[in-house]
């Protein structure tokens, strides 16, 4: 069986440098993927070019089969991928119902609807007359997160979605990918947060210097802390 998400020689970059220098990476249709690294050495521009916001030097991204290599954003996304980016990006000035309005316009209908996200995230439903800039880290990264469910997409990107929060927020946001992971949902997480990672995730592909150097089971990695201290430089 072909993977849902197939990355193959992939090389992108920022003004004519590299920053992925050949990337490959399969993801399994409903399956979650933790892509780990120190600072710096790509994930934020693999999960930045998959999404079609920077333009690949070579390589493949096959959804389902079909490319989507150097596509327009929004071709992307109506092919079927959302992103939740680093840092939120929530707009200060939008209360929360107008962020979760702007975000059901589109024409893609599917299970995720505004009171399925509300479900899933009900914190935000106290919150739907608050500003972005009015809100919590916390509650910033669940609305990042609904603006991308009620895209309806079938590969979800997480960009470091751990990353300023709390323990406790951190153990939700693992709630809530692991629920859209039953879902029927694949994901792709790019997380600095071992243990985020290893919860909710089925493998881990491990980037240095712009390429995969390692892949392995989550259960195979939890169990080996020389890999861990080698790659990662934690326990």
């Amino acid at each position: 069986m072909k993977p849902f998400l197939s990355v193959r020689e992939l090389s992108s970059g920022y003004a004519g440098g590299i920053v992925l220098g050949g990337v490959d990476l399969d993801l399994d249709a409903g399956a979650t993927v933790a892509v780990l690294g120190r600072n710096g050495v790509g994930k934020t521009t693999l999960v930045s070019t998959i999404m079609g916001l920077v333009r690949p030097y070579q390589g493949s991204v096959t959804l389902d089969g079909r490319e989507i290599a150097g596509a327009r954003v929004d071709v992307i996304a109506r092919a079927g991928v959302g992103v939740v980016p680093q840092g939120r990006r929530v707009f200060a000035p939008l209360t929360v119902a107008e962020h979760l309005a702007i975000a059901s316009r589109g024409p893609t209908r599917g299970a995720w609807t505004r009171a399925r996200v509300l479900d899933l995230l009900p914190r935000l439903g106290e919150r739907l007359g608050h500003r972005g800039d009015q809100l919590s880290g916390g509650e910033q990264q669940m609305l990042a997160i609904a603006r991308a469910l009620l895209g309806n997409p079938r590969l979800l990107l997480l960009d470091e979605p751990s990353d300023g929060l709390a323990p406790a927020i951190v153990a939700h946001v693992g709630e809530v990918i692991r629920e859209v992971s039953a879902q029927g949902m694949s994901v792709l997480l790019v997380e600095q947060n071992l243990g985020l990672a290893l919860s909710v995730a089925q493998n881990v592909a491990v980037m240095q210097k712009g390429s995969i150097v390692h892949q392995a089971s989550c259960a195979e990695f939890a169990s080996r802390p020389d890999d861990r201290r080698r790659l990662l430089g934690v326990e």
